[in-house]
């Protein structure tokens, strides 16, 4: 089990970190504010701040597919920081979508700078994405971007129906893993795959990558669905019960509706109707969800993806050193609290 941050988002981020801020000075002056911001760069007045933006996981990825091509980890950064600008054009804009006014403890963009210039600046980050693949001198630098936008168009498609399903009293499990695999599973198996396309790896070697991105991807949203419902906000930055404010039909839910009786949907029904949830509301929904299997089911869920990701990585023959640290940012993917 992994207790601790793994040492290759550190190592990644020291080396996908500085060609990412080149990369966004490159846009107009108008838009550093509430870019830098977002990144965790700079406060709202634009005085810098130490450390900043996410987790990293999708720049660790890209790098860690280039090295398993063979490639230096240079090889691996224009993808990294590809596959970084797309995952924020996606916050910027789910920040706007979702309503939501805190994310990693700080106040979002659009409620500091406002809603056009969260969505534009958001636009900007997506074509700057493409820019820095077209403009990499890399052997597979077409290829990554042809990859990168049937991903991005793969989550917009996820994105759509997570929001459709918003509406409906219920999904199915097959709807909703689909949902998930775009909104979150396309860009995840792009990140894990881009560095080998850009590094001219093998069919073989891209396929099982993507594979092995796609599984910790259905992976890592479970664990989100987990976190929007019984996260700690102190942990998480964001409000309890999240996704059940926002009427997400999310794995909880779902597998929760598929074993409630009759009486515990129309329970399930009237705790989330349209509107906002009272606080008492959503308690009593959580509770009723945990009953019926969703908290366990939903870890299940995670585990076996988890599994299939590492069995994906099975069929490729990689270096021990790129295997560990891919076993090993799985891990943290998976049983990280936040």
């Amino acid at each position: 089990m992994i207790t601790s941050t793994p040492p290759v988002l550190a190592r990644t981020r020291d080396v996908a970190g500085p060609a990412m801020r080149a990369a966004v000075a490159t846009l107009l002056p108008e838009l550093h504010g509430p870019v830098h911001y977002h990144f965790g760069w700079a406060d709202v007045d634009g005085t810098p701040v130490p450390g900043g933006g996410g987790k990293g996981v999708r720049p660790a990825l890209a790098i860690l597919s280039a090295e398993a091509a063979g490639a230096p980890a240079g090889a691996g950064v224009p993808g990294a920081v590809a596959l970084e600008l797309v995952h924020n054009f996606s916050l910027l804009h789910d920040d706007v979508i979702d309503n939501d006014r805190e994310r990693r403890h700080r106040p979002t963009v659009w409620a500091l700078f406002g809603v056009g210039d969260a969505i534009i600046a958001g636009d900007a980050l997506l074509t700057l994405a493409l820019e820095v693949l077209f403009d990499a001198d890399a052997p597979g630098g077409a290829r990554a971007a042809g990859a990168l936008t049937r991903a991005t168009s793969e989550m917009i498609a996820g994105q759509v129906l997570d929001m459709t399903f918003e509406t409906r009293d219920a999904v199915s499990l097959d709807e909703c893993i689909t949902m998930e695999s775009g909104k979150t599973g396309a860009l995840l198996a792009c990140a894990a795959s881009i560095g080998a396309l850009m590094a001219g790896g093998s069919d073989a070697l891209v396929d099982a990558l993507a594979a092995y991105g796609r599984h910790l991807g259905l992976a890592f949203q479970a664990v989100d669905d987990l976190l929007g419902i019984w996260g700690s906000p102190a942990v998480t930055g964001k409000p309890a019960w999240s996704d059940l404010r926002q009427h997400k039909k999310a794995l909880p839910l779902v597998f929760a509706w598929e074993r409630a009786t009759a009486s515990e949907r129309r329970e399930l029904h009237h705790l989330l109707a349209d509107g906002t949830p009272t606080e008492a509301a959503m308690a009593e929904a959580a509770a009723l969800i945990e009953a019926r299997g969703g908290r366990d089911c939903t870890q299940s869920f995670a585990d076996r993806e988890l599994d299939a990701a590492f069995r994906a990585l099975g069929a490729t023959d990689l270096d021990c050193g790129v295997r560990t640290e891919l076993v090993e940012l799985a891990h943290f993917v998976v049983e990280r609290q936040s």
